[in-house]
């Protein structure tokens, strides 16, 4: 399937759950409602995922003066693809993400935390991870994934304070299918970023150690990572922890949807890549 189709699926499947959501919130006034809101987020979404993103985390832009600046120029000349603008996320927890509309409008996002923690062989394995990203174009959906999922879960958060306007005597089932919305809604959400995520992170592996010219330095980094992920969790939201190299530490029911492949999975094949 190809990305333009996933795209278009992604955006079909979540903008049915806010319709779902604003019929059992509001019925026929709240389906209008639920199609507007989908309608604007999923423009916004296309347009300023990428921006909304970057603005969760905070993360400043840097010139070619910086490390990572550098470091992308490079892999990104290497892999015949523009020139993504960079920023810095500041958190101590290492990690790393891409995101942007396609690669003429891509950008590559690294925490404080993986700049102090890997060494220029390590960091240049992780970017080029992300420049695959770029490459295959996943970056759209990872973005437009990560703000319909949070605008959901905001929708489902509002339900739980504000609950619906149907009247029991219309809908006798009503607070129990709101109970379901508030609980289901962030869950599926969460599934499809999963669906679509988990399979792509091996591709962008193998396509980082092609642009990096090796996978050893990726296998050392996500070793790095893997360990220190676990020390210091990143401050995610859980919308987005499915564009991160490596999948953040969640608390609660969200940490339970894995939106990675395991690490060692990912290890061991990149070290088949490394075998003569």
């Amino acid at each position: 399937m190809s990305n333009i189709v996933k795209t278009a699926f992604l955006l079909g499947v979540l903008s049915a759950l806010f319709l779902f959501l604003g019929d059992v919130l509001g019925g026929a006034q709240g389906l209008v409602i639920g199609f507007i809101f989908a309608v604007g987020t999923n423009f916004f979404s296309y347009w300023f995922s990428d921006k909304i993103v970057l603005r969760m985390y905070g993360a400043q832009e840097v010139g070619p003066g910086h490390r990572l600046y550098q470091l992308v120029a490079n892999l990104a000349q290497r892999a015949s693809l523009p020139m993504p603008r960079c920023y810095v996320i500041p958190q101590a927890s290492p990690n790393a993400f891409a995101t942007g509309r396609n690669p003429q409008h891509a950008a590559v996002a690294a925490t404080e935390g993986i700049l102090r923690v890997l060494d220029d062989e390590e960091l240049a394995g992780v970017l080029a991870h992300e420049l695959a990203h770029v490459r295959h174009r996943d970056i759209l959906i990872s973005s437009i994934a990560a703000t319909l999922a949070a605008a959901i879960m905001m929708v489902a958060r509002f339900a739980f304070f504000f609950g619906g306007s149907r009247s029991d005597d219309r809908n006798g089932g009503s607070p129990i299918v709101l109970l379901l919305t508030m609980l289901l809604a962030p869950i599926a959400a969460m599934l499809i970023q999963a669906a679509i995520s988990r399979s792509r992170e091996f591709d962008a592996d193998a396509g980082g150690a092609a642009i990096a010219g090796s996978p050893l330095g990726l296998v050392s980094a996500l070793r790095k990572i893997e360990s220190a992920s676990h020390r210091v969790p990143l401050d995610a939201n859980p919308a987005t922890a499915h564009m991160f190299i490596i999948k953040p530490s969640l608390a609660g029911l969200m940490g339970l949807f894995s939106t990675h492949p395991p690490t060692e999975q990912r290890i061991a094949a990149l070290m088949q890549l490394a075998r003569p």
